[in-house]
């Protein structure tokens, strides 16, 4: 399977494509620096240096699967529903598959019933970062109006730190979840996991579910 990889120099996408690259996977890091790719994933990384704003029908053609794991400032916050519009514009039907790394804060509060964006805004920092997840709870209302191409959502928990072990992921819909600790939690390298696995075994159209540590 031939996976592109949207931000596979951040928190999220090195650990998507090393995860792909250690199961067999043709995987193809889509990244604006290509020196920077090669430093963080080794000198024989596959590498594309394109913008991904600049990515075309033409460009996706030949995937199986696009992950996009883009990351951005709060004041660019606004492009994560930007790079979706254009990454469902730009694939077909079928293939490539789209798989976006969202937020938390559209999980909802098992607590409250409310959705977690409510207690992100209560933070009192939040107005540094708050835009973040703003801007992806609505990328996911804006991808749940769309029907034309193949795609998912993967949502980790209200703790998405870039070290830890990967674990089995625990899987749910939209709900937040906790780990064996008592915590919610996902490392980078459990949803790299998580990634590969519903890209292996697909068990979600046009959806998005949470997964968590165990």
């Amino acid at each position: 399977m031939k996976i592109g990889i949207i931000g596979a120099t951040g928190k999220a996408g090195q650990e998507i494509y090393r995860e792909a690259v250690r199961r067999g996977e043709e995987a193809v890091a889509l990244v604006r620096n290509a020196d920077r790719a090669r430093e963080i994933l080794g000198e024989d990384v596959t590498v594309v240096e394109k913008d991904a704003f600049d990515l075309t029908a033409e460009d996706l053609a030949g995937y199986d699967a696009i992950v996009n794991a883009f990351a951005t400032a709060p004041d660019q916050a606004h492009r994560h529903i930007d790079l979706s519009r254009q990454l469902v514009e730009a694939a077909g039907e079928e293939s490539p598959r789209l798989v976006f790394i969202l937020g938390a804060g559209s999980l909802t509060n098992p607590a409250t019933g409310k959705p977690f964006i409510e207690v992100l805004r209560e933070v009192p920092d939040a107005a540094a970062w708050i835009n973040i997840p703003e801007q992806q709870f609505k990328q996911l209302e804006y991808l749940r109006t769309v029907d034309t191409t193949n795609w998912v959502g993967i949502s980790p928990q209200a703790d998405f730190p870039a070290e830890g072990p990967a674990t089995t992921p625990k899987v749910g819909g939209d709900e937040l979840l906790t780990a064996a600790d008592g915590e919610s939690h996902t490392t980078a390298g459990t949803m790299a996991v998580a990634v590969l696995d519903e890209l292996q075994n697909p068990a979600h159209r046009n959806t998005r579910f949470t997964v968590s540590d165990a």
